[in-house]
């Protein structure tokens, strides 16, 4: 049986997954879906080849600290390959699949990688030419095997399987020597995070900060649910997202479980069924989804089904609000033996808990699954913090308002703002050469979160507003508002434009045309100036669609502008849309235009 101290005195995430990996030996790992079946290799086996492949890339000239980036689906491969990294005693720098070239030569530039890690064809086409105009990366690890590029040289590129060549035992003696030199001190991985400015900043985790976060996940699942040796683990949310790294990846290395990688959104209700995991990390987007399906499912089967999806919806809004009645508990003993046993079943029959994060749960949502008889917790955090700094808990009270009490190691105070500040451990070291944000976010050893809450009579932490403008869409994506807008007015018909997409499925746009432009427009296409007027006409409104769809060319899949509305003025100092240093002011032109903006998503 695993041992928290086991995780708490490790030195470094490596030496955490080599204890586990001996202890377990031949157990199933990893698993992936191969040729229409589930595949998976043991514990042993990986390792194995996380050792040899830290020598085959010690063996291609990098050293101590330098930095490779990892351009990857959800797969065994991605985690052999981010463990690999550190075991060569270099640091792993995460890139999302939907990055564009863009952002992939951003990363590059900034992190300095020396190798790039990369899985296929597809995510290979906007990257090689990010290495190639860089010119920084000096050599690419293909997983699978990729076309030539013409612009990469084919003397970079290496093959996935030729660096897994090597003897075991000698690979492993080397790593190990090289750990004792790595503590917990030391940078483990870059993860770049959209920042205020619009370019992604790189997060300093250290080894420390994630073993913290692993330690405090684990006391919860131990002392709230109990663990076994049979605890199972379905990847879902892109590993390059701090939560699934640490909570999807190392949490399960921690507590010895398996990990097996979904086959993405399409086929998560199928894969459920098929690996019947007891733990998932996901995002409130996946629960409302599957929500919806729900509700739709049982709807459809009419009269008893319907009469007891409301009985359990009564109770536990009634338990959510502290209240109990008096034949509640014979009801809760029927809906035991029908409607739950079914619900718990489509999500493969053994689930203890579904952890969510990365953006806010409405209660709502958390109270349906909680009838449903499926134990859901909110957490919070964000990557400067391991990511996760709270979690509710069965044992401290589950209130769906809350996003739970501080973990184990991690003190959160205050500020006289209301700001929230965080302490220790899994604090970042600072931002990858970016000293003014590091500055201004960590002070007198308190990172400053951005966001304004508070703490209630139970220590469960409450979040009340967002002090930052970040964008937080409805799958935990985090998105600078900044970015897009300012790329938006660089288009001649675009004078002024705000984006909003908060909780969201999707980012949509206020957009106030340029004035110069529409009235060359205008004159152009013989119509009266006037920019009321003109925002009704059909072709004026996609002569404006053209330059929101030339701008979503060079922006990233989560940041693409899908819908827009025009503003009824230009955002002014005046109209008090704007401050005197000329930054549009958010929350008045959101009240303002609220309504119009709810409707993009109904259209």
């Amino acid at each position: 049986m695993v041992q928290l101290g086991d995780i708490e005195t490790a030195d470094n995430l490596v030496e955490l997954f080599l204890k586990r990996a001996d202890g377990k030996g031949d157990e199933p790992f990893l698993g992936a879906k191969r040729d229409g079946a589930w595949q998976t290799q043991s514990w042993r086996e990986a390792a194995e080849k996380v050792c040899i492949l830290a020598e085959g890339l010690r063996g291609l000239g990098l050293k101590d600290g330098d930095r490779v980036m990892l351009v990857s689906e959800n797969r065994p491969e991605w985690c052999i390959a981010d463990l690999a990294i550190m075991a060569a005693g270099c640091i792993t720098v995460p890139a999302y699949t939907t990055n564009t070239q863009r952002d992939h030569m951003h990363i590059l530039d900034n992190s300095g990688a020396k190798a790039v890690i990369v899985s296929n064809d597809k995510l290979s086409d906007p990257l090689l030419p990010a290495i190639m105009r860089t010119g920084i990366a000096e050599h690419v690890i293909a997983i699978d095997s990729i076309r030539s590029h013409q612009s990469a040289g084919s003397e970079i590129v290496h093959r996935w399987d030729n660096l897994l060549q090597g003897d075991a035992a000698t690979a492993r003696t080397a790593v190990e020597e090289r750990m004792k030199g790595v503590t917990r001190e030391t940078t483990a991985c870059i993860i770049y995070t959209s920042g205020t400015g619009g370019a992604p900043r790189g997060v300093l985790q250290h080894h420390g900060a994630i073993l913290c976060n692993v330690t405090g996940a684990a006391e919860i699942l131990m002392s709230d649910f109990g663990l076994d040796d049979e605890e199972r683990f379905l990847s879902f949310l892109p590993l390059s997202h701090a939560y699934e790294h640490t909570g999807g990846q190392f949490l399960p290395i921690g507590v010895g479980a398996q990990i097996y990688y979904s086959e993405g959104l399409e086929k998560l209700a199928s894969n459920l069924e098929e690996t019947r995991p007891t733990i998932m990390v996901v995002v409130p987007r996946l629960f409302e989804v599957l929500r919806t399906r729900i509700m739709k499912q049982v709807s459809k089967q009419g009269g008893t089904a319907n009469f007891l999806m409301d009985k359990a919806l009564e109770i536990g809004e009634r338990r959510a609000e502290g209240h109990r009645k008096l034949l509640d508990g014979p009801m809760n003993a029927i809906l035991e033996r029908t409607l739950r046993p079914k619900i718990r079943q489509r999500f493969g029959g053994r689930i203890k808990a579904m952890v969510s994060g990365g953006a806010p749960l409405n209660p709502e949502v958390g109270v349906f699954f909680e009838s449903m008889g499926l134990t859901m917790l909110q957490g919070y955090g964000q990557t400067e913090a391991g990511p996760v700094i709270s979690c509710n808990r069965p044992r401290a009270g589950l209130k769906m308002d809350t996003v739970g009490p501080p973990m184990q190691g991690v003190e959160v105070k205050v500020a006289e703002d209301g700001e929230l500040l965080v302490r220790g451990e899994l604090v970042m070291k600072g931002y990858w050469q970016n000293e003014a944000e590091t500055e201004r976010t960590l002070r007198d050893g308190w990172l400053h979160t951005g966001d304004i809450g508070h703490l209630d009579d139970a220590g469960r932490i409450v979040i009340t507003d967002r002090k930052k403008d970040m964008i937080v869409n409805d799958k935990g994506d985090n998105i600078a508002p900044q970015k897009v807008e300012g790329m938006l007015t660089l288009q001649p018909e675009i004078g002024q434009a705000m984006v909003a997409g908060d909780k969201r499925p999707y980012i949509v746009g206020l957009i106030v045309p340029d004035a110069e432009w529409a009235l060359e427009w205008a004159k152009a296409n013989d119509k009266k100036f006037d920019l009321k007027e003109l925002q009704e006409l059909p072709e004026f409104r996609t002569a404006v669609r053209a330059a929101v769809d030339r701008t979503n060319q060079d922006l990233s899949v989560i940041e693409k502008v899908r819908g827009f509305a025009f503003a009824d003025e230009a955002f002014t100092i005046e109209n008090e849309e704007m401050t005197p240093s000329m930054k549009i002011r958010r929350h008045v032109i959101r009240q303002r235009y609220q309504e119009r903006l709810d409707g993009l998503y109904r259209s």
